[in-house]
C-alpha cells in the first residue's frame, strides 16, 4: 500500500505535488512509509522536475511525527536502525537539487515540523499548527529541528519550542520569520503553486545553482553538525525516559520521567 501521491502540475509538468496519505494516522510516517519518501525523492533529484511540492492529503495534519506505536516495544537497536532510515529519508527532502516547498495545514508536529523544515519554503494555512514536543517523550529532534529551525528564527525563540514542547500557532509562526507565506486554507495550493510556478519558469540550472550556493554558504560545516545532532539525539535514545515517554504516548497518560 503506497503512502503518497504524486501528481505533476503546470502546463509543462515540472512542478511535482508529493502528498502525504496516510489519514487514517495524521500522516505519522513509519517504515514502510519512510522507505517511500526516501525512493521517492531520491528519484525526484534525478528527474526533470524544477520545483517540488509536500503537501498533505488531509487538511487536518500536514504530518503528525513518527508513528510511535510502531516503535513502542523496539529494543534499542531496532530504534536506532529504524531511525537511520528517517535521516536518510529527510535527507534526501533536504538534499534536493530542486527547490521545495512544504504546504501546511492542520498539524505539523515532531518529525512532521522537521519534514517541513527540511524542505527550502514553508508555506502554511491560518489554522495550521507546530510543535516539537519530543521533550515530552524522553528524547529530542532527531532529523533536523536543532540544525534548522535556528537558520529560520531566533535561536532564544528555538529553544523555548523545542526545550518547552509548547503549540505554536501559524500566526505565532509566521511573527517569528518561520514561513514564507500565511493564507487561508481554501488559498493554500494556490500559493504555493504561484510560487513554484515563479520558479519553475526560471532556468532550472541557475535555480538549482542559486540554491546550492546559499545552504552551502549558509552552513559551512553542515556534515559535521548533521553527525554531531545523531551523537546528541542516541544520547536521548538509550535511556528509560525515552521508553516510559513512548509508553505514556500509547497508554494516553502523563509521562513519569526519572532522569535516567
Amino acid at each position: 500500500m503506497g503512502y503518497l501521491k504524486i501528481d505533476r502540475i503546470g502546463p509543462d509538468g515540472t512542478i511535482v505535488n508529493v502528498q502525504l496519505d496516510r489519514p487514517e494516522m495524521r500522516n505519522a510516517f513509519n517504515t514502510e512509509m519512510a522507505k517511500e519518501i526516501l525512493e521517492t525523492f531520491q528519484n525526484l533529484a534525478k528527474s526533470d522536475a524544477r520545483v517540488v511540492i509536500l503537501s498533505s492529503t488531509n487538511s487536518k495534519a500536514f504530518c503528525s511525527g513518527a508513528d510511535l506505536k510502531e516503535r513502542n516495544g523496539m529494543t534499542e537497536d531496532q530504534w536506532k536502525a529504524q531511525h537511520k532510515l528517517f535521516e536518510e529519508a529527510f535527507y534526501a527532502i533536504a538534499d534536493l537539487p530542486q527547490p521545495s516547498i512544504a504546504v501546511v495545514d492542520g498539524y505539523a508536529v515532531a518529525g512532521g515540523f522537521e519534514m517541513a523544515l527540511n524542505c527550502d519554503f514553508i508555506i502554511a494555512a491560518d489554522s495550521a499548527t507546530f510543535g516539537l514536543a519530543e521533550a515530552k517523550r524522553g528524547i529530542m529532534p532527531g532529523c533536523g529541528a536543532t540544525r534548522l529551525l535556528t537558520k529560520r528564527i531566533g535561536v532564544h525563540i528555538a529553544k523555548e519550542w523545542i526545550c518547552t514542547g509548547q503549540m505554536v500557532s501559524a500566526e505565532e509562526a509566521n511573527k517569528a520569520g518561520l514561513l514564507n507565506r500565511l493564507t487561508t486554507t481554501d488559498q493554500l495550493m494556490e500559493e504555493a503553486y504561484i510560487l513554484a510556478e515563479d520558479m519553475a519558469n526560471n532556468a532550472p540550472i541557475a535555480v538549482q545553482a542559486i540554491k546550492q550556493a546559499i545552504d552551502v554558504l549558509y552552513s559551512m560545516e553542515e556534515s559535521q553538525a548533521r553527525e554531531q545532532e545523531i551523537v546528541f539525539y542516541n544520547r536521548c535514545i538509550d535511556t528509560e525516559d525515552r521508553l516510559e515517554g513512548v509508553r505514556a504516548f500509547v497508554e494516553k497518560r502523563p509521562a513519569k520521567f526519572v532522569g535516567r
